[in-house]
């Protein structure tokens, strides 16, 4: 997702979940996990990046897998289910978050 943010609230106290992402060329990005939304029977995990330099967040379909302790983030393939899943991120966070059009 490609919209950009400012975070209005941090919470030093909150413990923050991180997760290693790995793009194309290999290089680890990572990505503080905020929360997880249901759109039309699937799951979404939104990911804020611990970079500042990136405003992009990471919207990705939770999958499970044969460990039931463990999940697999995957790309959302449809444009319609990102765009809904990030305006119930939008709704949710709203008062945590200074969204930028």
């Amino acid at each position: 997702m490609s919209e950009n943010f400012e975070k209005d609230i941090i919470n030093e106290e909150e413990t923050e979940e991180i997760i290693v992402l790995v793009d194309d060329d290999g290089n680890e990005l990572e990505f503080i996990y905020v929360d997880t939304f249901e759109y039309e029977g699937n799951e979404y995990a939104v990911l804020l990046p611990v970079d500042e330099n990136n405003p992009d967040i990471a919207i990705l379909k939770v999958e499970e897998t044969d460990d039931p302790e463990m999940v697999e983030y995957v790309p959302v393939e449809s444009e319609d289910a990102l765009n809904a899943v990030f305006d119930i991120f939008k709704e949710a966070y709203k008062d945590e978050f200074d969204f930028e059009d």
